[in-house]
């Protein structure tokens, strides 16, 4: 009779042990998901942006024989551009163009994507601008950086993309790529949202730091050997965008310290902002290796074992859209406040000189 009550408990007991092993690894899977990706070894040491090494520069600062005016002096005597239209719509961080500016910023989107799908190889790619937890979880936005997010009311638990990083590199999740498919190379224009939680008096005046901005992105897939070798190219189809607008850069490898959560190794593309006499940050290249790719379960069937493995990730911006046209006023400006369009804008602008 012992027997048959230990029996008839059993199944209560394993229910209870069944709980606790479900509640021991949500938290084991809480705690490896906050856990950030190894770096690669040839990533500077150090502790901020202070210690980040440049690499390379195209072209020299923009030599003008006048004082410089910012984006905004330029853009706001032309009604161009309307900071207080945005707050009253919306709030602070908020822009409204017009005219020659807004063809001009969409000129922009246009000729990064034909440049990309036409001479890079990418395949374009529209894509959801709200996204469910698991693909954040994936690209390694979730758990850690909720606060950086919006996240839209309602039960579906929706949140608006902080880039197009995360719905295409998604695409891949749960899934097994031919590897005769590979590399997979998108190029995807989105608007980008984020709250630029801690970010409060930084960039406060322009376009420089919105809640709201667009951007065209390179995502790729590769097989793990061709990863490093795919960060340069990559790298190098975000500068030609930048050479080809005539637009003076330097690039940069991040330090240990400014390297983000996902990324093995990351170079970001500053360019040259006569306005402010600084390079500023216009592209973040980064390659991934293996981390987002085992968070979504991103693999690709290796012909040498037959075997689904890891595949690598990587992703660029080509170009923020916003800072670009910033770039492009500024460096483009002339004494009388007049902006020359760059060469290879006027197709998209109707073949005029001057904005």
């Amino acid at each position: 009779a012992p027997l048959l009550a230990e029996v008839a408990n059993m199944g209560d007991t394993l229910k209870a042990k069944e709980q606790e092993l479900a509640r021991l690894q949500s938290e084991l899977d809480a705690i490896v998901m906050g856990i950030p990706n190894l770096l690669d070894v040839s990533v500077p040491e150090g502790k901020d942006e202070n210690a980040n090494v440049e690499i390379r520069r195209w072209g020299e600062p923009t030599a003008m024989d006048f004082a410089p005016k910012d984006h905004v002096d330029l853009g706001l005597p032309n009604g161009w551009m309307d900071f207080d239209a945005g707050a009253k719509l919306t709030g602070s961080r908020f822009v409204v163009m017009r005219g020659a500016m807004a063809r001009m910023h969409r000129a922009l989107i246009q000729f990064m994507l034909d440049t990309h799908t036409q001479e890079h190889g990418y395949t374009e790619a529209y894509v959801p601008y709200m996204v469910n937890a698991d693909s954040l979880r994936g690209t390694g936005q979730l758990p850690k950086f909720a606060e950086d997010l919006f996240k839209l009311e309602g039960e579906q638990g929706y949140y608006l993309i902080p880039t197009a990083e995360v719905p295409v590199t998604n695409l891949a999740r749960d899934t097994i790529v031919d590897a005769a498919e590979l590399p997979v190379k998108y190029a995807c224009h989105t608007p980008c949202f984020r709250s630029e939680a801690g970010s409060y008096g930084k960039d406060t005046r322009g376009l420089i730091r919105q809640h709201q901005f667009e951007k065209v992105e390179m995502v790729q897939l590769v097989r793990p050997e061709e990863s490093w070798a795919a960060l340069e190219t990559l790298t190098g189809h975000a500068e030609a965008i930048l050479q080809k607008l005539g637009l003076p850069y330097r690039v940069i490898v991040l330090c240990a310290g400014d390297t983000g959560f996902s990324s093995a190794k990351t170079y970001d593309i500053e360019v040259w902002l006569p306005g402010q006499q600084k390079y500023r940050e216009i592209s973040s290249c980064s390659c991934f290796g293996d981390f987002q790719a085992r968070r979504m379960m991103a693999r690709y069937r290796n012909p040498e074992t037959g075997k689904p493995e890891l595949l690598h990730t990587l992703n660029g911006s080509g170009l923020a859209v916003g800072r670009t046209l910033v770039a492009v006023l500024e460096n483009y400006q002339e004494a009388d406040g007049r902006i020359r369009i760059p060469a290879a804008l006027r197709g998209y602008m109707g073949n005029a000189e001057y904005l």
